[in-house]
């Protein structure tokens, strides 16, 4: 089973992280996951974990990118008062 960690997460930041910060999560991530930086048994799984990283700071690290993000990953589904009140009234 995979658990999906939000962007901020990935980069063990909170929402509330400004620009330096994510820069410096980033930074600090990817001198430990750099392909480059790891040995070689190593090399794939952290090339898949630094793509991620990259990733994440691509898209927290630019004003509008992050906006839609949070739009699209925090939306709340909604419900239709409508539809609950139909199926009560099916019951009786």
């Amino acid at each position: 089973m995979s658990i999906t960690l939000s962007l901020y997460e990935m980069l063990g930041i909170p929402m509330s992280a400004t620009t330096v910060e994510i820069k410096e999560a980033y930074r600090k991530m990817a001198r430990t996951c750099h392909p480059d930086a790891v040995a070689f048994p190593k090399k794939e799984t952290s090339a898949t974990e630094f793509m991620k990283i990259h990733s994440a700071y691509v898209t927290l690290s630019d004003p509008n990118k992050r906006a839609y993000y949070d739009r699209q990953y925090f939306r709340q589904p909604r419900v239709s008062v409508a539809s609950s009140k139909w199926e009560t009234d099916q019951c009786w």
